[in-house]
């Protein structure tokens, strides 16, 4: 039984179910969702655009760069006090960045570069942010391999849905393109539209390409089923009791790489894990409910991990910008 709630500011267990739904289905119909949750299709719609105006939910189509064949790279910006938060705002306005968050008592910004070819990549480190008077120390680390994270959500980790409504709400999957997995010229369109609306209609990405709608179906699968784009979400965890969140730099054996990577991507804490370079050969986006239960994790489940020798961490203290626009969380 799904116990509601509808009061302003409180979310509950329909609300982390709705959640998990669209981490699994971001396109699924509200109609799909309500059979699989047991709810009207208005309970949907209604919990939807409250998540959307109170959480800050987005829906959201993503380019997946490592299927495209792009570098991504971590940039750690070590900034005077004063100019920390002038240079996160810039930082999030680029298109090629993603993952704008401050951290450190505010004195050094995290972000994770995705530039489209490698003069970007020169262009904002050689010259846009040496020439940055604030700026006193740089270290990029290019990231390696992807052990969690870009289309696999978060919230499904705690199991807010059974496996029976997962597999229910599961998309067919679309037909593999042939080929290695590429953007289109004339694909820009379409992609943008997802970008803006992960959750936008066949009609209205017709009336926004000016393509006809089996055209526009039949190059959304093929971007789909190539991997180069998928749909993601976004809200403010602190809402739904996540209150802390913290970046993880880990230093593990070389042999143990793999391994601990394996076991961080099992962790419910984990909503991101990848193999990068640098002195440090593991990076981390951990969530919890408090400073305590941060402590627990490195001191615990991580902690205890073999091969795992040294852990930084630096929590959060305010997100400039997530997947692909800027919007300061609380």
């Amino acid at each position: 039984m799904v116990v509601e709630s509808d009061a302003p500011g409180v979310f509950d267990e329909l609300d982390l179910k709705l959640l998990h739904a669209l981490e699994v289905d971001g396109r699924a119909p509200f109609s799909r969702i309500a059979g699989v949750l047991g709810v009207s299709d208005q309970t949907v719609a209604r919990r939807f655009r409250r998540l959307r105006a109170e959480a800050g939910l987005r829906i959201v189509g993503v380019r997946d760069t490592r299927r495209l064949g792009r570098d991504e790279w971590m940039l750690r910006l070590r900034c005077t006090p004063d100019g920390a938060e002038a240079i996160a705002a810039a930082l999030a306005r680029r298109p090629d960045t993603a993952w704008v968050h401050l951290t450190s008592a505010g004195t050094e910004v995290v972000c994770l570069s995705l530039p489209r070819n490698p003069g970007d990549y020169e262009d904002l480190l050689f010259g846009k942010l040496l020439r940055t008077r604030k700026l006193i120390e740089i270290t990029a680390h290019q990231l390696l391999h992807r052990f969690y994270g870009g289309s696999t959500g978060w919230i499904g980790k705690h199991r807010p849905l059974s496996d029976e409504q997962v597999a229910a709400l599961k998309p067919a999957e679309p037909p593999a393109a042939s080929g290695p997995a590429r953007v289109a010229a004339a694909d820009e369109p379409l992609v943008a539209a997802l970008k803006a609306d992960g959750r936008v209609t066949y009609p209205e990405l017709q009336r926004l390409t000016g393509r006809s709608e089996s055209s526009v179906k039949r190059r959304v699968a093929a971007l789909f089923g190539s991997g180069a784009l998928y749909i993601d979400t976004e809200y403010d965890t602190a809402r739904f009791g996540f209150t802390t969140a913290a970046m993880l730099w880990v230093t593990v054996a070389p042999g143990a790489l793999d391994e601990v990577g394996r076991a961080m991507a099992r962790h419910p804490e984990v909503a991101h894990v990848s193999a990068v370079t640098g002195p440090a050969n593991l990076m981390a986006s951990v969530l919890t409910r408090d400073t305590e239960e941060l402590y627990a994790y490195l001191s615990g489940s991580l902690g205890s991990l073999d091969g795992v020798r040294h852990v930084e961490s630096a929590p959060y203290l305010r997100r400039f910008k997530e997947l692909t626009y800027p919007r300061p969380l609380r």
